[in-house]
């Protein structure tokens, strides 16, 4: 009996062990498990959860850690330690490849006067000494960004007189921090061509009446004279633009991967580059490919007659970090410069509306070849006239294809850009009225809101700030908003795109309870704004912008819980870790 017994005791030890052993064979393999988190997965419920398992560059199981771990098993382990992890952040509108140039030029983000500026620029040209001239005339541009002259206790535009003084010989280019306005010197003037006569369409040539000497006439006008003060509004700068040397392709990679380590810093695994020309996208593509570049880009192109040329004729372009299916136009200008086309004057300069860039009719042209190439158009919409017009364009050029008989099997996604100064009125069309297919996407910027706020007002009047940066009423009119930043226009960070969204008040505090706060948003919409929402304008939602099974495993690692901790904590907020396809592209 007792030989039995031990016979019966030794048969099921080994048994099970070997279920013990079979159940661990059983186990998944997986390339990364992340565990101990507290994972927002800005799923449809918005739910959270602990851990998630990645094999090949994608999510195969999100649960709690427990079920994770008994059913998967990696090489590579990551321990959250209960800190908080967002599917990682789209920037659904900036200007990638701008801000990795502006990184080599003189910041003046942030000058409280001109006199700020000529101290930047001195002490930029210290340090290079050769931009300047040398003794056979040849010189490098000096370039600058970011000034902004509602900033200055004298809210003046600039003008070039002191620029001419200090370099006479040397081309000096500085754009304001909008991009819709420059201030170049006499020699960039001069090598651009541009004289007093010269005239712009949607486009303005600044001018100044000042007394004494006239330093291109080489005289003395005793009564004062128009002449041109070097501020160039829109359009306008292209004349300049077109004459600057073309980077080389190491300036170019040498942007692109400056832009890369900033964007990687604060939690960005994609960005929407608003405006891009076939060489910058072609080099994007070598880079990605080589392994050089592994941001995700949703290119919009520049309509440039080589962009219209090649894409129109063969069409659109997906790989799994590029996707090109879309062209950027700009309707109008910005706010700031007073570029912004509005159905009335500007309150606080009555003789000026702002204009369009271009006439009515390219702008229709454009729509329908957009529309009958199957491209996405996204338009650049700041004034409300702007806005009235290309609402009313998309929804024309949707509403005539279906009453022809067409058939939208989707909706085409084009987008307004900004989305700035509206009315109430055309906050409806949002709605497609009633045909879901037909409603076009608001593209906004939060930080624009509390950049503008201080002189918002002054521009447009009691009346119609109302409906301006009404981003809580444009979300409800389209059921979703896609969030951005604009950089190097504003601040790259997302963080303060949340914060900008949610609590509507500046870094101090400012003003308390908010900038109109009725059109503040969600905690949980801000953050779908910079993912889901934000990847549903580029037509990426089943790959990315959610943590869940079958998407790419792009994902942040963040300090702070954005959807608990105080609203003012979240500006110190950090990203200690981003992950792109389950790899490791930053860590702090």
């Amino acid at each position: 009996m007792k030989t039995l017994l031990r016979f019966l005791y030794l048969f099921l030890s080994l048994l099970l062990l070997l279920s013990s052993s079979c159940l661990q064979k059983r186990k998944t393999k997986a390339d990364l498990i992340v565990y101990n988190g507290v994972v927002y997965t800005v799923d449809s419920k918005f739910t959270t959860a602990e851990s998630f398992a990645v094999k090949d560059g994608r999510i195969i199981a999100v649960g709690n850690s427990d079920s994770i771990l008994s059913h998967f098993e990696a090489k590579e382990m990551l321990d959250a330690k209960g800190e908080a992890i967002y599917p990682g952040f789209i920037d659904a509108h900036c200007h990638f490849y701008g801000y990795g140039k502006s990184l080599q030029e003189v910041d003046l983000t942030g000058t409280q006067s001109f006199d700020e500026i000529i101290t930047r620029l001195k002490d930029f040209v210290k340090q290079h000494p050769d931009l300047l001239a040398d003794k056979n005339g040849r010189s490098n541009w000096i370039r600058g960004h970011g000034w902004d002259q509602n900033d200055w206790e004298v809210k003046e535009f600039p003008e070039r007189r002191r620029l001419d003084s200090l370099f006479p010989e040397t081309p000096v280019f500085l754009t304001r921090i909008d991009g819709h306005a420059a201030l170049a010197n006499g020699c960039a003037l001069k090598q651009a061509g541009i004289t007093e006569d010269r005239r712009i369409e949607g486009g303005r040539l600044g001018t100044r009446i000042w007394k004494g000497h006239n330093p291109d006439k080489m005289e003395i006008e005793h009564l004062g004279f128009e002449f041109l003060s070097g501020l160039l509004v829109d359009n306008a700068m292209s004349l300049v633009y077109q004459v600057m040397v073309r980077p080389s392709k190491t300036d170019m990679k040498r942007a692109f991967k400056d832009a890369q380590r900033h964007c990687f810093a604060v939690g960005l695994t994609t960005v929407d580059d608003a405006g891009l020309e076939k060489e910058q996208v072609d080099l994007i593509n070598e880079m990605q490919k080589s392994g050089e570049l592994k941001m995700r880009i949703y290119a919009m192109l520049t309509p440039s007659k080589e962009n219209l040329d090649y894409y129109l004729a063969h069409g659109q372009y997906k790989t799994e970090r590029l996707n090109i299916r879309s062209f950027k136009f700009y309707a109008d200008g910005a706010l700031g410069s007073r570029g912004a086309c509005l159905l009335q004057p500007y309150s606080d300069k009555p003789q000026e509306q702002g204009f369009l860039l271009n006439k009515p009719e390219y702008y229709r042209t454009m729509a329908l070849e957009m529309f009958q190439k199957g491209f996405q158009m996204n338009t650049h919409c700041i004034g409300d006239s702007a806005v009235r017009m290309m609402l009313r364009l998309y929804e024309d050029i949707f509403q005539d294809y279906v009453l022809k008989g067409g058939h939208l099997k989707m909706n085409p996604r084009w987008r307004i850009e900004h989305f700035q100064v509206t009315t109430a009125e055309d906050i409806v069309l949002l709605k497609g009225h009633g045909n879901s297919l037909i409603s076009p996407l608001p593209s906004v910027q939060p930080t624009h809101a509390t950049s503008d706020m201080y002189w918002a007002e002054d521009r447009l009047g009691a009346t119609r700030i109302r409906y301006a940066y009404a981003y809580k009423q444009l979300k409800e009119a389209a059921g979703r908003i896609a969030l951005g930043t604009d950089f190097p226009v504003e601040d790259i960070s997302p963080y303060k795109t949340f914060y900008a969204a949610v609590a509507r008040m500046d870094a101090k505090g400012f003003p308390e309870g908010g900038f109109q706060p009725e059109n503040a948003l969600s905690r949980e919409d801000a953050i779908r704004g910079m993912t889901v929402w934000a990847a549903y304008a580029n037509f990426e939602e089943k790959e990315k912008g959610s943590i869940e099974p079958g998407k790419f495993a792009d994902f942040i690692l963040v300090d702070k819980d954005l959807l608990k901790c105080g609203i003012s904590d979240v500006l110190s907020a950090t990203t200690q870790a981003t992950y792109i396809n389950g790899e490791r592209v930053f860590l702090r």
